[in-house]
């Protein structure tokens, strides 16, 4: 297992690196400086231009450029935000932890809930509880996301009272894990709402999956061994249908930094979502350049957690990974 993981970890590092050199390549095409944020695209003076593009090696060759550029990313260097007036990694650190948060809370919220929907349908297929499961997963999946934010904050924020309209924090704290409860409260409702649409397409698909898979021919022989049909569901049927649900989880892990930029904006979070939007509007390349790579490695490491995952529900797969040995 530990030699298909490390295959599958070393096959991840061509693709970093293909995903850094289109980010580079973008980045050159963008007017002023689009890499370090050392030049202000609103100064178009010509005589600046020059001296700061001297200075800062923008007239050296692209490869040159590049694999400085890849240097200074790995040293944790993402250049300079002009409009914020601070390293682009303080930048980034500073709002990172509340958008996991909001990613953790969602997965958590997304899994839980169609694990446990997906499963009770599975196992009654046509009963009033499957009928009931399956509608509710229907009109959700129709609902577009940003009209159920809209719904959800006047519900629970402004007529209940249950949750803050917005921000990541309450303006006063005790700390320490009433702090902790505190920016968990804050983050529950735009993170209910991010994975509301992905729980009721991932319920429909666990409960499919499990139906399809109770009428194959190994569960009918597991059954007419005398195995009991609970250790037929829980040791053959939710394991081979629980496969398919982990290629969503891998692109999920990665999917979440870029998902979140709708709601993060919609619900006034002021997380990596949020500065996105920011630094487009305001031009600040570096901080476009950073976000945009960080969320094409964590697509790349989401997809290598899944196949991982893989490898461990179905050893067939990590066999033929590894050549059949």
């Amino acid at each position: 297992m530990l030699k298909y993981a490390l295959r599958r970890l070393a096959g991840a590092v061509p693709l970093l690196l293909l995903i850094s050199i289109v980010v580079f390549v973008l980045a050159k095409q963008m007017p002023g400086d689009g890499l370090g944020g050392g030049l202000n695209p609103g100064n178009k003076d010509p005589r600046y231009m020059t001296e700061m593009r001297e200075k800062l090696g923008y007239d050296d060759p692209l490869a040159i450029q590049y694999i400085r550029w890849l240097k200074d990313m790995a040293a944790g260097n993402f250049g300079q935000s002009f409009l914020y007036k601070m390293p682009v990694g303080e930048l980034i650190a500073q709002r990172l932890p509340a958008t996991l948060l909001l990613a953790v809370l969602s997965l958590l919220i997304t899994y839980g809930s169609s694990l446990a929907l997906g499963m009770i349908a599975g196992r009654n297929p046509g009963s009033r509880l499957d009928r009931l499961i399956r509608t509710a997963a229907y009109v959700t999946y129709a609902i577009p996301t940003f009209i159920a934010a809209i719904f959800a904050l006047y519900l629970f924020a402004v007529v209940l009272h249950w949750v803050p309209l917005g921000g990541t924090v309450s303006v006063v704290t005790s700390g320490g894990l009433s702090s902790l409860g505190d920016r968990v409260v804050h983050a529950l409702l735009p993170a209910a709402v991010l994975g509301l649409f992905n729980t009721a397409a991932y319920t429909l698909f666990l409960r499919n999956e499990i139906v399809e898979n109770s009428g194959k021919n190994y569960v009918r022989t597991a059954v007419a061994k005398g195995i009991s049909r609970s250790s037929v569901y829980n040791r053959h049927i939710l394991r081979n249908s629980l496969i398919p649900l982990v290629t969503f989880l891998g692109m999920d892990i990665g999917g979440l930094l870029g998902g979140s930029v709708v709601i993060e904006n919609l619900f006034a979070y002021p997380g990596i979502g949020t500065l996105f939007v920011a630094a487009v509007s305001g031009r600040d390349y570096a901080v476009m350049m950073a976000v945009t790579l960080m969320t094409g490695f964590m697509i790349v490491a989401g997809n290598v957690v899944a196949d991982v995952l893989y490898g461990w529900l179905d050893p067939r797969i990590r066999a033929g990974y590894n050549g059949g040995r």
